[in-house]
């Protein structure tokens, strides 16, 4: 089998990951200890838990764990997505498009929470 770098939940995290570190670029300076830290941490954790849990797949209870944190850190990053919108660092294009990555690699992690045995 594969690396966990072959998955498309990864990929996509990957992505969505790297986005947000360009998008952040851009927010206030007083920012960079609170939510510029912070979106980035947790959309990076994200990548990180798949990795872990790729390496436990045999194990399919510690393997769905692995995938609930990831689904944790994804809940965490739009949460600071909402707040990014509302304090206006982001546009409302900016925010769906971020969003929606969010939430499709969400529904991805899920499926694999739920089906630990497919991959």
């Amino acid at each position: 089998m594969g690396s966990f770098r072959d998955l498309t939940v990864y990929q996509k995290a990957f992505d969505l990951a790297m986005r947000i570190f360009d998008t952040t670029k851009r927010f206030p300076v007083e920012e960079k200890y609170e939510l510029t830290d912070q979106i980035r941490r947790s959309s990076r954790a994200v990548c990180r838990a798949i990795g872990e849990g790729y390496r436990k797949r045999q194990y399919p209870k510690h393997f769905s764990s692995k995938m609930s944190d990831a689904d944790m850190e994804n809940t965490e990053t739009q949460v600071s997505l909402d707040f990014a919108l509302t304090c206006k660092y982001i546009s409302d294009e900016e925010y769906q498009k971020l969003l929606n990555g969010s939430e499709e690699v969400g529904r991805m992690l899920n499926h694999m929470v739920e089906n630990p045995g497919e991959i």
